[in-house]
């Protein structure tokens, strides 16, 4: 796993990987607003995840906070959309779970 770090006061994100800074850089606007305007991974560390980390990180940050997040970057964009779509699928399937219950017998054709 790979160690992030938040410097808020810089609105960023870092991640330190053999000398190499990798980084995610962010606005925060008045209500909330998280905007994610860059992710950087240099070239000698590319291919690691280290981006997605990054912004695992900051949507963490984001929920924790309630802020709503902005994707201006296309990193970013690219990377809440395929997450999105991959978490709102967990989301119905946890749903229906609370709902209908696997331990729970089916109470069809029952008379009580």
């Amino acid at each position: 796993m790979i160690k992030v770090e938040h410097r808020p006061a810089k609105h960023r994100f870092i991640a330190v990987v053999e000398g190499e800074e990798a980084v995610l850089d962010y606005t925060l606007a008045a209500g909330g607003v998280m905007t994610i305007t860059h992710t950087g991974v240099p070239k000698p560390i590319e291919g690691r995840g280290i981006a997605g980390q990054l912004m695992r990180e900051a949507l963490s940050a984001a929920a924790v906070n309630g802020w709503r997040v902005v994707p201006a970057c296309s990193y970013a964009a690219a990377y809440m959309e395929k997450h999105t779509q991959q978490h709102e699928s967990d989301l119905l399937d946890e749903a229906l779970d609370e709902s209908f219950p696997a331990s729970d017998p089916p109470s069809v054709g029952r008379s009580s």
